[in-house]
């Protein structure tokens, strides 16, 4: 059942290290480096954010719970890390990239997806400006969010504007608790 294998999936999770922590008007936000990793990958074209996020979870949970060319449970990573595009408007545009790191591992050597709509991406490292917030999330939530963010880094902060992350640390289940976060990737100089 797909619950449980998300609720299964979710308990061992490990998180991605932290950096720095800065506060701007009261808004608390962390800037934090990734080193480069492969990451598996599944993007969608024409439906919303909150119509089609379920389905590329689930495809990517799947895919690292054993449906893959060794039918090996990898176990996971959080957060799951949506990439959106929004218009100038703020209005996310009808296409995302949902992505997972692979657990390490498996970084070496991926195995390969049974699901060809799952690609295995090799990601260069990155600093990112992380806002954290709680509760359900959708595209409303995460929307407002990263205005926040934008208005706290100011506008000669120096991050990518064509697109930015959505990132998700629980699963579908949890009631309460929860912990999502907005991520602008740092430019670098």
């Amino acid at each position: 059942h797909p619950v449980l294998l998300l609720n299964s999936v979710f308990s061992c999770v490990a998180s991605f290290p932290l950096n720095s922590l800065s506060t701007c008007d009261g808004v608390s936000y962390e800037v934090r480096r990734y080193d480069g990793a492969k990451y598996a990958s599944v993007s969608s074209e024409g439906r919303t954010f909150d119509q089609v996020m379920g389905e590329l979870v689930r495809k990517l949970l799947v895919y690292i719970g054993g449906s893959n060319d060794q039918g090996e449970a990898m176990g996971t990573t959080a957060p799951v890390i949506i990439t959106v595009y929004p218009r100038d408007d703020g209005v996310m545009s009808r296409r995302l990239v949902v992505s997972l790191r692979i657990p390490t591992n498996y970084q070496v050597s991926p195995p390969v997806p049974i699901d060809s709509a799952i690609r295995i991406e090799d990601r260069p490292g990155m600093t990112v400006y992380s806002l954290q917030f709680g509760g359900f999330a959708g595209e409303t939530e995460y929307r407002a969010e990263a205005s926040r963010l934008t208005k706290t880094l100011g506008e000669t902060a120096p991050f990518q504007r064509k697109q930015y992350f959505c990132c998700t640390y629980d699963p579908p289940m949890k009631p309460y608790g929860r912990r999502n976060e907005v991520w602008f990737l740092q430019e670098e100089p």
